[in-house]
């Protein structure tokens, strides 16, 4: 505590108004901070009771969805808690204070710092960072100039950092325990039937990140009616990892897939084409005269057999007559 009001007391002091106006906006938060300190000792965390309220939240299905991430690293994948789920941990294991501050703001660039603190046992967990005022879109660098869109741009680019300093604060053996939840939440989550979720996903995917089912199924191997739970399951964390922008779909997804194989449709289109095709060529008319006389001498031909064959079957034997 000693150590925390002496860093306060340290910060040069401006002359004039706008120094007195620093000095008591300093103190201000300083005496927050104590306070925080203060009621963070009279009510200690309860270990147990914190971490079954985390695994509580991990049951509900729409936490289970966006808990967990995927991304491609190295020929593997790295599996790891979301944002969201950073947050639960943080608002269910007590007495922490996360968050992003901006802590200075120029011409182009912002430069601000994302923090984990538990007030308890004071642990802290600080990354500092900088911001280009800048975003790419459609493959050209769009300047910012819209204060909202620079504060959307700083809060999303700290978001990442936030999880990183909560997930180095609390506890790793916690963490694992939440992320095995959800998992289990996702695969027991029956309310709708396999199918119907898959083809949610599917449609998910078309929508927001332009990846159709033909890259998915090139992807797993096989088609999307085969998909198990735990197919259900990869396509649920890749869609996080490209929702947190940990990853893009071409680190997923071949583009070129689409091309090399044909949809159910497009195939049973082509086989009903073809269908309707070949009676058309059995009831083809003759192209020429020389056809249509050919045709006839084989019909009179045949018509000579079958009276043969009758006159035939009209005679009797001859050992009937003389019995």
């Amino acid at each position: 505590m000693n150590q925390l009001t002496q860093q306060f007391e340290n910060q040069a002091q401006p002359q004039g108004q706008g120094g007195i106006m620093a000095q008591s906006s300093s103190s201000r938060e300083m005496e927050e901070v104590k306070g925080q300190i203060f009621m963070a000792k009279q009510f200690p965390r309860n270990i147990f009771q914190s971490e079954q309220r985390i695994l509580d939240n991990c049951k509900r299905p729409s936490l289970a969805e966006v808990a967990i991430y995927q991304y491609p690293r190295g020929g593997t994948r790295v599996e790891g808690p979301s944002i969201r789920l950073a947050e639960v941990l943080a608002q269910n294991w007590g007495n922490l204070s996360f968050g992003v501050k901006e802590l200075e703001q120029r011409e182009g660039e912002s430069t601000a710092m994302a923090y984990a603190w538990d007030l308890e046992t004071n642990v802290r967990q600080e990354k500092t960072f900088t911001v280009k005022h800048s975003m790419k879109a459609k493959g050209k660098i769009k300047k910012l100039d819209d204060p909202r869109d620079i504060y959307e741009k700083v809060a999303n680019d700290g978001a990442r950092r936030v999880r990183a300093c909560i997930l180095g604060v609390i506890p790793g053996d916690i963490v694992e325990k939440a992320v095995l939840q959800c998992n289990n939440t996702i695969k027991g989550n029956s309310e709708k039937p396999l199918k119907e979720r898959i083809n949610n996903a599917l449609v998910a995917f078309k929508e927001k990140y332009r990846v159709t089912q033909e890259m998915i199924e090139d992807r797993f191997g096989y088609n999307a009616d085969a998909f198990t739970e735990h197919d259900y399951v990869e396509l649920i964390k890749i869609f996080n990892s490209l929702k947190d922008g940990m990853s893009k779909p071409d680190d997923w997804f071949n583009k070129e897939a689409k091309n090399k194989k044909e949809s159910a449709l497009a195939k049973e289109f082509k086989s009903d084409s073809e269908a309707n095709k070949e009676p058309k060529k059995e009831n083809k008319k003759p192209s020429s005269k020389k056809d249509e006389k050919k045709e006839d001498k084989e019909a009179v031909t045949a018509n000579g057999n079958a009276r043969e064959a009758v006159e035939f079957e009209g005679d009797t034997l001859p050992f009937e007559e003389s019995e």
